[in-house]
């Protein structure tokens, strides 16, 4: 293989991931100096390849743009996006569902990457298992999704719920929303893990960006 990745000595850019892996190639943005991002973006936008970023700080955004990268930021998923061109359109729906407000910044974490790879993206925001009549009033919707993400902190019950009322698979996202028994997101982690439902799938703790890739690959393998 060759060309496969741009040295640019304090990172290896992975050039070719679009075309081995179908998904654009995606910059975890914190831990990353504001300089580093900049010459990363810049060499993206040479090569006019498409770009995600996760984990992106205003800072950051903010030096970017006085740079000149013409660039995406939503503020709440920390979701940055540079984009050249038309994203190829995936097949199918994603329903990205979330138990409480305070689950928002993964779940359009979640939401933001899917949408970027291409899928068509429905969201049910606050619709947790304290209130259950909730997510009923929106099951027909969320039943017909292909793939379905239930993104949850406390308990972390919603995913484990949803699985036992739909046909599609749940990928289920633990967050670290919590009182202190929660342990930073371990206990929904573990009962999702746990669940009892068949169906349910589990990604780490407020990795809102690996629950969309995978619902993404999902849909690439459903044929029209």
């Amino acid at each position: 293989m060759t060309d496969v990745f741009t040295d640019l000595d304090f990172a290896k850019l992975d050039i070719s991931r679009q075309s081995r892996t179908g998904a654009a190639e995606t910059i975890y943005c914190a831990g990353k100096t504001k300089e580093q991002l900049l010459k990363i973006l810049q060499t993206f936008k040479e090569k006019n390849i498409s770009v995600l970023g996760t984990r992106c700080s205003v800072e950051q955004f903010e030096f970017l743009c006085e740079h000149g990268v013409k660039a995406e930021y939503d503020e709440l998923s920390k979701i940055l996006i540079y984009s050249c061109g038309q994203t190829n359109k995936l097949y199918g729906k994603i329903a990205v569902c979330c138990a409480g407000t305070a689950d928002l910044p993964v779940a359009e974490e979640a939401a933001k990457t899917a949408a970027f790879m291409g899928a068509e993206v429905c969201r049910y925001f606050d619709v947790g298992v304290a209130g259950i009549h909730r997510l009923f009033a929106k099951l027909e919707d969320i039943r017909q999704a292909d793939v379905i993400i239930a993104v949850a902190g406390m308990e972390g019950a919603l995913a484990g719920v949803l699985a036992g009322l739909v046909s599609a698979p749940v990928i289920a996202v633990p967050t670290s929303v919590g009182y202190g028994a929660s342990f930073g997101g371990l206990a929904p982690l573990l009962t999702m893990l746990n669940s009892c439902a068949e169906g349910v799938s589990v990604v780490n703790i407020d990795n809102g960006f690996g629950a969309a890739v995978s619902a993404c690959r999902i849909l690439r393998r459903i044929k029209k």
